[in-house]
């Protein structure tokens, strides 16, 4: 039995199994320089701390849903995320989860992700 079907450290970070399967079957259908930007939001979120796993579920579903309609409109990354995409993920984080940590190594990391998935769609 997995982590996830015992209800351990990943379930509570991603959620139930078949929640975590559907949103990043959702994630892959994005094109390509959105699908970046969220794999890039998503691995920062990574590093908060986990509250309950419906609630990451939930969050995880709600970054999809964003991304999506933003894909659907055409909307640039940067109207999504703005030009601090840290402090996009913060306060999205704070709807779902109380308190976090994001180590600064991972805070550049977001910066320098979002910037290419710009840079992708100048393409």
């Amino acid at each position: 039995m997995s982590d996830i079907e015992k209800g351990g450290f990943i379930a509570k970070v991603i959620g139930p199994k078949k929640r975590w399967r559907e949103y990043k079957a959702r994630v892959r259908q994005l094109p390509p320089n959105y699908r970046t930007a969220v794999d890039a939001i998503e691995r920062y979120l990574m590093h908060f701390v986990p509250t309950d796993s419906d609630s990451n579920a939930s969050m995880f579903e709600d970054l999809a849903d964003l991304f999506e309609q933003a894909a659907a409109d055409e909307t640039p990354i940067r109207a999504v995320v703005g030009e601090d995409p840290v402090g996009f993920v913060e306060v999205f984080v704070q709807n779902y989860a109380e308190g976090g940590y994001a180590p600064s190594r991972e805070r550049k990391r977001l910066i320098a992700a979002i910037a290419c998935a710009e840079e992708e769609t100048a393409r």
